[in-house]
């Protein structure tokens, strides 16, 4: 496959090439002789990489069309040798797996781990205490009933007793 350079340029690229360089012949960038020497350039322009080589030494607006942006899934970009995510088949059957086994874990976790209740409990605590005392108190008592579930089921897990796994 040819390099984004190397790909041929139709009319509307060699037009917006040379309305850049009127723009930047009225900015004074640009002399007469200069100008006429880059048009004929870029009329006779096959590749962006001509295009390219006629505005090199010009600031933007150039008139060369945008690089394609890196598909979504791509992390390491265009490299041939490690074409990156989601490009190879072996990519997309990693995906696929991936999810599948993500999807399954989120669908079983109940069942397997049992439902805990501590944060319902910590929200109903928090909303009572916020309504009858005053939102510092509220605040107060989550943390300490919070630290104290965090504790409790450290406990349970130095000691082998998991308390998030149902017996074998």
């Amino acid at each position: 496959m040819a390099s984004q350079d190397d790909l041929r340029i139709g009319d509307a690229e060699r037009d917006a090439v040379a309305t850049a360089l009127h723009d930047h012949f009225a900015q004074g960038r640009l002399d007469q002789a200069e100008l006429d020497e880059r048009l004929d350039a870029v009329l006779a322009a096959k590749t962006r990489r001509d295009l390219a080589a006629v505005v090199r030494d010009l600031p933007a607006p150039t008139g060369l069309p945008e690089p394609e942006p890196a598909p979504a899934g791509a992390l390491f970009g265009p490299n041939p040798l490690f074409p990156g995510p989601g490009t190879h088949p072996a990519w997309q059957h990693y995906d696929r797996h991936m999810r599948r086994h993500l999807r399954h874990q989120m669908r079983h976790h109940h069942r397997r781990h049992g439902f805990f209740p501590a944060f319902p409990l910590m929200i109903a605590l928090f909303v009572g205490l916020a309504v009858t005392a005053h939102i510092g108190a509220a605040l107060l008592a989550v943390l300490i009933v919070g630290l104290a579930v965090w504790t409790v089921r450290a406990a349970l897990v130095l000691t082998g007793r998991r308390g998030d796994r149902a017996p074998r």
